[in-house]
């Protein structure tokens, strides 16, 4: 087979018999076409929905709430993808402070909450880095599936992509050799940190896609570069909180997404990806602003609700707990508000004769009890 090249990379048949795909460095040459039409609408409708989206996270009572969610989500989505089977309700559920004895599913979605929370903070002082990308990737595997396969390390072997049982020559896609991965992840940096005139969102599906085809890792790639889009968006201060993922859109539309990786490293079809890309923003945008406006509205009810009915300083305490901790028992809601077990067990009458905490299990004791309402609105696209 004779070497192929087009926009995004090349062909390079390997003496072993398989065929590795060598990117080139960003940005494409020739040049993204923004005057694409259709591209150049979607990025406008793209920015403007961010817009809104920040927008509505500012008015809510207390957004870093809504934040701690939406994380908790996103790690679940992200999670599925790869094929763990945790859901919301048993991230909640199970705690996320002592996991050692937690299921596989759930220590790999809590991993990724910590590495996400991890990131987020490191970017105070340190830019979208390879070292970052390493420091990330060292929390996200720790005591995982993927423990042992050099967490925190870019790879040191060839690694491939395709079903369970194939190997280099029936893959069904082989990233650039240890070399050429090593230096096409110091290009991906350079370009990263270059100001360049390229429109943010256009960079940020630039760099996910072109990570995702340097595959520098012998597991978690995949989660990686869909943390790497969050790290840009807030970086770049394209938006104030870090409310915006696109694992449910990835996830919805998965065939789809990896059909449009291929078509870039096939064809150099950057145009087509970007459009692809920018839909997820604009469709996940208004998803989270739905989201948050739900919530608003939930919580102006039950806050009235509450005062109405039972109007005590200690009712709406447990009220604004909940939006924290939708799955508790009294002795944790008791420890949480600093008060006596029977205090806490009326709360939990007054509330639940109100319709907004619910028993969640049929134990006599240490039961548990839901904020059903709040965790319907969550759950949604899960």
């Amino acid at each position: 087979m004779i070497e192929m090249e087009n926009r995004s990379g090349i062909y390079s048949p390997q003496p072993a018999g398989y065929t590795v795909f060598i990117p080139n460095p960003l940005p494409p040459n020739p040049p993204i076409n923004l005057n694409d039409i259709e591209l150049a609408k979607l990025l406008s409708e793209a920015n403007r929905e961010i817009g809104r989206l920040d927008g509505v996270a500012y008015i809510l009572p207390n957004p870093d709430l809504f934040v701690y969610m939406y994380i908790r989500k996103e790690a679940v989505l992200s999670s599925q993808i790869e094929g763990t089977q945790a859901s919301l309700i048993d991230i909640l559920e199970f705690g996320e402070e002592n996991i050692k004895s937690a299921p596989m599913d759930i220590k790999e979605t809590v991993n990724y909450i910590r590495a996400l929370d991890y990131g987020l903070e490191r970017l105070e002082s340190l830019p979208v880095s390879l070292r970052l990308i390493k420091e990330i990737h060292s929390i996200l595997l720790k005591g995982t599936r993927g423990g042992k396969r050099n967490p925190g390390e870019f790879r040191k072997i060839q690694n491939w992509i395709g079903p369970q049982d194939s190997g280099l020559n029936s893959a069904t896609f082989v990233p650039p050799p240890v070399p050429d991965m090593v230096k096409a992840m110091n290009d991906l940096e350079l370009f990263i940190h270059n100001e360049n005139a390229l429109p943010i969102l256009i960079k940020v599906g630039l760099v996910h896609c072109q990570f995702e085809t340097i595959h520098p890792f012998l597991d978690g790639n995949g989660r990686i570069g869909r943390l790497l889009i969050t790290f840009l968006l807030c970086q770049q201060k394209i938006i104030n909180s870090p409310l915006l993922y696109l694992s449910f859109y990835f996830k919805k539309n998965r065939t789809e997404y990896y059909d449009w990786l291929m078509k870039v490293r096939n064809k150099g079809d950057w145009e087509g990806w970007l459009k692809f890309f920018l839909k997820g923003i604009i469709e996940v945008s208004k998803q989270a602003t739905r989201t948050a406006r739900d919530i608003l509205e939930l919580q102006m009810k039950y806050k009235e609700k509450v005062i109405q009915s039972i109007n005590s300083p200690n009712a709406l305490r447990l009220l604004d707990l909940l939006y924290l901790k939708p799955i508790l028992t009294i002795t944790e809601a008791a420890n949480e508000l600093d008060l006596s077990y029977p205090a806490t067990s009326n709360l939990f009458e007054r509330l639940i004769s109100l319709g907004i905490l619910k028993e969640k299990t049929a134990r006599q004791r240490n039961k548990s009890f839901a904020f059903l309402d709040y965790l319907e609105i969550l759950n949604d696209k899960i």
